[in-house]
């Protein structure tokens, strides 16, 4: 059965987590439990519970604002004209031998899930991510995020009422 839980440093794997993007390889091994204790981001593994140790990808969440002149005009006239808070995806990896699988949009659906929990907490408008290219933008396109007017790969997904 897969997991979605914190990081464990004590417990997870971050040295074996390869996905084939130096950025995102170097980020869980050196700077996540380093940016968790500094309150900049919380960083969120998939785990089989057969090997709770072996991370199968991961995303980061940190809190966010966007200004609503940045957003579609249907939703900007919704908006108030102060900055809009909002839940940002900071970083998402599946490891390079389960790609492919559905991960991805298994970790998509496990960030929003945990977005909705934290939004009955604390008022957030949607969640940001900034894409790396044009095929990570279509990959939040398919699921439903929209692109900021000013910045085609930075893309939103409104949470609704």
């Amino acid at each position: 059965m897969l997991d979605d839980s914190p990081l464990d440093p004590a417990l997870h794997d971050r040295r074996g987590f390869e996905c084939g993007v130096p950025a995102l390889d170097e980020h869980i091994q050196r700077f996540a439990e380093q940016h968790r204790r500094r309150g900049i981001s919380s960083i969120f593994v998939l785990t089989d519970s057969a090997q709770p140790e072996r991370i199968l990808g991961y995303y980061t969440l940190s809190a966010a604002e966007v200004d609503a002149e940045r957003l579609a005009e249907v939703e900007r006239k919704k908006l108030p004209r102060s900055p809009v808070p909002c839940f940002r995806m900071g970083r998402l990896a599946c490891r390079a031998d389960q790609q492919g699988h559905g991960l991805g949009k298994l970790l998509v659906g496990c960030a929003v899930d945990r977005c909705l929990k934290a939004r009955q907490q604390v008022a957030a408008y949607a969640l940001i991510v900034d894409a790396k290219d044009d095929a990570s933008a279509a990959f939040y396109l398919h699921f439903g995020f929209k692109p900021f007017l000013d910045a085609k790969r930075t893309l939103y997904l409104p949470f609704g009422r």
